[in-house]
């Protein structure tokens, strides 16, 4: 199989919008475990403490801890990781970096997701990972996630929203939008946020911010693995409000999963799907 596992990583915890989350995280999982053995990061919900300018940190992590340790233990070389919440990515990415010293990191999303513990106006982790691989993490946590991804290996795709923060550490790091004509080579790890796509496509969102439609999304990501090498695949903040919608919408993510392994089957669009 391209991946070595599926890693359920059901975390809710970081995000401002969780009520649907556990119900998104589930479905996704269903779906990544028929691409790869699946293996569960467990739920820490007996710690509800703040703490590090972050919500929940204490349950936050204890679950980073957990998947960096599943992670270790598994010798995986190709991840794909179904969320849960944005911030599962930084064990994943901080892992593969390990592995992969010349890891590229592709962040599609709506949102930048790179404020820090002290210019958060939340406290939400899901609105810090991208400053945690890139060394800006809180402080208990740096000493477990090694050397930073490189920011000249890191670009966006489909960014719309930021806070000051996050601007500012995207000009502070000269942090790039992917050039849709630059050649993409070498490991490449693709974190997809769900809620990058146009909403009235795809509307199990708790942030409903982007405008991506899922044919152009399908296609991105074949055209990535076509390129590169894709050693990492994260899905993340699916909201269903109910299991019609789960359903729905994992058909969406199967798409995805299916982009990045075989990348002809994002040429072959699906008319019949019904994502309505």
């Amino acid at each position: 199989m391209p991946f070595d596992i599926s890693l359920s990583y059901p975390q809710w915890q970081g995000s401002g919008r969780h009520e649907n989350l556990p119900r998104g995280a589930a479905a996704a999982a269903a779906v990544c475990g028929q691409y790869a053995p699946l293996i569960r990061v467990p739920l820490d919900d007996n710690h509800v403490d703040d703490a590090n300018g972050v919500h929940r940190w204490e349950a936050i992590f204890a679950q980073f801890r957990s998947a960096q340790d599943i992670l270790a233990h598994s010798g995986a070389g190709r991840v794909l990781t179904a969320g849960g919440d944005c911030a599962v990515d930084v064990a994943v990415i901080g892992y593969l970096n390990g592995i992969h010293p010349d890891l590229h990191v592709i962040w599609i999303d709506a949102h930048l997701d790179a404020n820090t513990p002290e210019t958060s106006p939340s406290g939400n982790f899901h609105g810090m990972p991208v400053s945690a691989i890139l060394g800006r993490a809180a402080e208990p946590m740096r000493p477990f996630l090694g050397t930073p991804v490189d920011p000249a290996r890191f670009h966006y795709f489909g960014i719309r929203v930021g806070d000051d923060g996050d601007w500012a550490l995207q000009r502070e790091l000269d942090l790039k939008l992917l050039d849709p004509q630059a050649t993409i080579d070498g490991p490449v790890h693709i974190h997809f946020d769900l809620d990058v796509l146009d909403p009235r496509e795809f509307p199990y969102l708790a942030y409903p911010d982007g405008s991506l439609g899922i044919e152009d999304a399908i296609a991105l990501v074949g055209r990535i693995a076509r390129e590169a090498d894709v050693v990492g695949l994260t899905i993340t903040e699916f909201a269903p409000s109910d299991e019609n919608e789960a359903r729905k919408g994992s058909q969406v993510i199967a798409r995805l999963c299916e982009a990045a392994i075989d990348p002809g089957s994002a040429d072959q669009p699906r008319a019949t799907m019904d994502v309505s």
